[in-house]
C-alpha cells in the first residue's frame, strides 16, 4: 500500500515539475521557430537590418559617423566615394555619408508624423463609420470617396501650400492624404468583426456598446490596419522625400533626404553620387519596409 502511495506522490511531483517547466519549453520552442522562420527568409533578415540601421541613424547618428554634416572642407569638394568618404563629398566639401545619416532623423520624423496622422484620423473615421452604420456611414464614406478621388501627391501639395513650408507641415500634409486608405481598411475590418459570433454573444448578454467596441471590435480589427501602417511607412518616405525635393521641406542646409537629391541634380555630370546614393538609401528603406509589411500581412492572414 505504501509503495502505491509513494508512486502516486512521485507521479504528482513529476506532473508539477513538468507544469513548472512547460513555460520554459514553450519559450525555447517559440525561439527556435522564430530562428527557423528567419533563416528561411534571408530577404526579411536583410530588411530588418536595413530598418535597424535607419533607426540607429535617426536616434543615435553619432554611432554611425563622427563627422559634422554641416561643416565642409572646400578643398575636398566633389570627392568620389572612397575610404575617406564612403558616399563622397558635395560641392562644399561636406561628407555626404554624414549628411545622409543625420538626414535620417528629419526624414523619419516627418514619416512617423505622417503615418500617425493617417492612422489616427483614418482609423477613427473607419471605426465610426463601420460601427455606427446608417447615415453616419454614408456621410463619412462620401467624404472618404472625395479624398480618394484626388491624387495623393496633388492633395499633399495643396495642403502644404496652404499650411506653409517645414518638415512638420509636410508630414501633416502627407498624413492627411493617406487618411482615406486607413478609413476604408478600418471600416471593412469593423464590418467583418461586428458580424462575428462572439460579438453577437456579447450583445445578447447585455454588454454595453462601448464594452463591445473596446473589448471585441477594436482589438480584432486593428491588425490589418497596423500592417497597412507598416506598408504606408514606405509610401510616406517617398511622399515626404518628394515634397522635400520640390523645396517644401526643411530649409537648407538641413540634410533631408529629398533635399540632398535636389541639391545633387545640378551636378549629375561630374558628381553622380550626390544624387544616386541618397536615392539608393531611400529605395532601400522603402523596399525593406514593404518586405516587412508583407511578412506581417502573411502572419496575420495565417492567424485569421
Amino acid at each position: 500500500m505504501s509503495s502505491i502511495l509513494d508512486k502516486g506522490v512521485t507521479a504528482e511531483a513529476a506532473l508539477r515539475t513538468s507544469d513548472a517547466a512547460a513555460p520554459a519549453v514553450r519559450r525555447r520552442d517559440g525561439g527556435a521557430r522564430a530562428v527557423r522562420f528567419l533563416l528561411r527568409r534571408p530577404g526579411l533578415v536583410l530588411s530588418i537590418l536595413v530598418i535597424a540601421a535607419v533607426v540607429l541613424a535617426s536616434f543615435w547618428p553619432g554611432l554611425l559617423t563622427s563627422r559634422d554634416p554641416l561643416t565642409g572642407v572646400p578643398a575636398q569638394s566633389f570627392r568620389a566615394p572612397g575610404g575617406a568618404h564612403w558616399f563622397g563629398t558635395d560641392e562644399l566639401g561636406r561628407d555626404l555619408y554624414a549628411r545622409v545619416v543625420h538626414g535620417a532623423a528629419l526624414s523619419m520624423k516627418a514619416t512617423l508624423i505622417a503615418v500617425a496622422v493617417a492612422f489616427a484620423a483614418g482609423g477613427l473615421l473607419g471605426l465610426l463609420a463601420g460601427f455606427a452604420g446608417r447615415w453616419i456611414d454614408d456621410v463619412l464614406m462620401r467624404f472618404v470617396d472625395v479624398l480618394l478621388s484626388i491624387p495623393a501627391l496633388f492633395l499633399s501639395l495643396a495642403l502644404v501650400t496652404a499650411l506653409g513650408y517645414g518638415t512638420v507641415k509636410v508630414a501633416v500634409a502627407v498624413g492627411v492624404a493617406g487618411v482615406a486608405t486607413f478609413a476604408r481598411v478600418m471600416r471593412s475590418e469593423v464590418l467583418r468583426v461586428r458580424q462575428a459570433v462572439y460579438v453577437e454573444a456579447a450583445r445578447s448578454c447585455g454588454t454595453r456598446w462601448y464594452g463591445v467596441l473596446g473589448r471585441h471590435v477594436l482589438p480584432n480589427a486593428t491588425g490589418p490596419v497596423l500592417v497597412l501602417a507598416t506598408l504606408d511607412f514606405g509610401t510616406s518616405v517617398l511622399a515626404v522625400s518628394s515634397l522635400s525635393f520640390l523645396g517644401y521641406g526643411a530649409a537648407p542646409p538641413a540634410p533631408e533626404w529629398g533635399t540632398l537629391i535636389s541639391d545633387g541634380r545640378n551636378y549629375l555630370a561630374n558628381a553622380w553620387w550626390m544624387t544616386a546614393l541618397p536615392g539608393l538609401t531611400i529605395a532601400a528603406t522603402v523596399l525593406a519596409t514593404n518586405r516587412i509589411a508583407r511578412a506581417l500581412d502573411g502572419e496575420w492572414a495565417g492567424r485569421r
